[in-house]
């Protein structure tokens, strides 16, 4: 006997009240739940077993329209596909078009919003839409993330690939990051246009052999002495500050953000917290009896009931550190404005290779910096603490002398056994 169909009106429909299900045949149901809401669904077999497909409430769609939808899936069936399994494929393209229509700069700032609270300072963080926003966006920023190809990555690169190398790596890694990042939502799909190994490096040439590296203007350890006198006889709280970071070889960030408690002046050692160094790792810092001074003065100035959370060198704003300009605007006071702060370290590293006898994984461990090759790290498990005490306090001699042997006449200072 042929199935009967048709059974339900629209009256029917209307009326019907108590939970349950209602055939309209041909396996459309009418459903109406416990709570009153009615929708339609669909029963078909599918290897032998019964599958339930739901084709929208009724306040959507009225008995005449749910008839039509499980024809359509009806007649899918017939053709040996799921109808549930095609409508999931199509919301699953329909949500990938509408993901891909997703600008880069959106997916940029939703990139930059989910990961900036990782990033250990606030400048690194100003950085990435700095970067984007002078060099990606113009080009890219408004074009659907799906869209960016090597063409368009090129265009963003290549003007400055030359003219500002550090920039451009930067920039690149930045990209090449965001469009990682969109994959994964899908909200793209294929290879990395901005990937540099295996794709980019056939076509851009490498920064290692194009550029001219440009140091920061170091002064000579030979004129160190004189310098360090003349800073002396500097007043404020910048020149100390100077003094400080120039002695312990620290850099200008570092410096103007120590705390007290970052400070022990019994032990004379200065332990700087991994989120406040470049490589995210503890650094400490073997204090001279110069340094110490320093820190005392400071804390002479400022009082003696200070919390551990307050900076040694304030600025002039309650709360607030100096500024990382500080150091630079004072060498224009003194007349050397063609010196950088962090050309100062250079002067120390000079100092270290061409006048002391100490290895070299001394300095490089004096400057904090991240040791690639794995002999050397593994010698370096330690942080030779006691030896670099001994190192800082020769670099603190060396730098109170007013006069300094010319370069090229000098004898090597011989490490303490």
């Amino acid at each position: 006997m042929a199935q009967t169909i048709g059974r339900l009106t629209a009256l029917k429909v209307d009326k019907a009240k108590q939970p349950g299900m209602y055939a309209d045949g041909g396996g459309l149901y009418l459903r109406v739940t416990p709570e009153g809401t009615k929708n339609w669904v669909l029963r078909y077999m599918l290897a032998g077993r019964p599958r339930w497909m739901g084709l929208g409430p009724v306040s959507l769609f009225g008995l005449l329209e749910a008839r039509a939808r499980a024809l359509d899936a009806k007649r899918l069936r017939h053709e040996g596909v799921d109808p549930i399994d095609a409508r999931r494929a199509m919301r699953q393209q329909a949500q990938l078009e509408a993901a891909k229509a997703i600008t880069f700069k959106q997916c940029a700032e939703k990139y930059i919003e989910t990961h900036k609270a990782s990033w250990k300072n606030d400048k690194h963080a100003a950085q990435w839409p700095s970067t984007l926003n002078t060099y990606a966006y113009p080009m890219i920023g408004a074009l659907p993330v799906q869209a960016i190809d090597t063409a368009l990555v090129l265009r963003v690169l290549e003007p400055i690939w030359a003219e500002k190398p550090e920039t451009a790596s930067r920039l690149r890694q930045r990209i090449e990051k965001v469009l990682d990042s969109a994959k994964v939502r899908k909200q793209r799909d294929g290879e990395n246009p901005a990937r540099w190994k295996g794709h980019l490096d056939k076509i851009l040439p490498p920064h290692a052999r194009m550029r001219t590296v440009v140091h920061h203007a170091a002064l000579s350890y030979a004129e160190i002495g004189s310098f360090m006198a003349a800073l002396r006889e500097q007043d404020g709280i910048s020149a100390r500050a100077f003094e400080f970071a120039i002695l312990t070889a620290a850099r200008t960030g570092e410096t103007i953000g120590a705390t007290w408690g970052e400070i022990n002046v019994i032990d004379k050692v200065w332990t700087i917290p991994a989120k406040r160094m470049k490589a995210g790792k503890e650094h400490r810092v073997p204090l001279s009896a110069r340094v110490v001074e320093i820190v005392k003065s400071m804390k002479e100035n400022t009082g003696k009931d200070v919390p551990p959370d307050a900076f040694i060198f304030p600025g002039a704003k309650s709360g607030r550190p100096l500024s990382n300009m500080v150091f630079l605007m004072l060498l224009r006071r003194m007349g050397r404005d063609g010196l950088t702060a962090h050309g100062f370290r250079s002067t120390f590293r000079d100092w270290a290779a061409e006048r002391t006898n100490f290895p070299s994984e001394i300095a490089e461990m004096a400057l904090a910096h991240t040791v690639g090759d794995k002999v050397e790290a593994a010698y370096r498990r330690g942080d030779m603490l006691e030896k670099r005490r001994r190192f800082m306090d020769e670099w603190a001699r060396f730098c109170a002398a007013t006069k300094q042997v010319a370069q090229g006449n000098v004898e090597p200072m011989r490490r303490k056994s």
